[in-house]
């Protein structure tokens, strides 16, 4: 199975993602966690954050994903993955086991927590392109999961992406 997070930077994909692989791990699951910061760094480090880039680099972890899925790994995603389309073509590739996560937290919330310092950075000019602010977020119009990282508990949310990825488990 591929579970997709998906949200703004600093909704909580990655922190979800982590809890939510130690948690299968613990199970005995076979799974693995492309965080899209760290593949960026590793596999997509000449790419930028131009739309085509994005849509580029979200290609290139659905692809890696389904090479892991392919040999019964369950894959977590955490990426922003900020076009509709893009995450659509994905799901096409695994349509009864695609789980898309819509991290959803406001984006005051999201640049408040700022984890790699992207909107720090958006502010002093120095990035340009970031999803919700000059360039587009596309949240999903019927995710999975949706989380509401704002009010909800990192185990709370967590609680329901189990609950929707257990049925799968079977």
């Amino acid at each position: 199975m591929l579970i997709w997070l998906t949200g703004l930077s600093g909704s909580g994909k990655s922190t979800l993602a982590r809890q939510v692989f130690e948690t299968l791990a613990a199970a005995g699951c076979r799974v693995e966690l492309l965080d899209a910061d760290e593949v960026r760094a590793q596999l997509s480090s000449g790419l930028g954050f131009s739309k085509s880039d994005r849509e580029e680099n979200v290609r290139r972890l659905g692809y890696v994903g389904g090479l892991l899925r392919a040999h019964g790994v369950i894959v977590l995603v955490a990426a922003m993955s900020p076009y509709r389309a893009g995450r659509d073509e994905i799901r096409k590739t695994a349509p009864s086991a695609f789980v898309e996560v819509f991290v959803d937290a406001p984006l005051a919330i999201c640049e408040e927590r700022d984890p790699i310092g992207l909107y720090r950075r958006f502010r002093a000019g120095e990035v340009h392109n970031l999803s919700g602010l000059d360039a587009p977020y596309e949240p999903p119009l019927n995710p999975e999961v949706h989380c509401h990282t704002a009010q909800q508990t990192i185990e709370e949310s967590v609680a329901d992406i189990l609950k929707t990825v257990r049925p799968f488990l079977a």
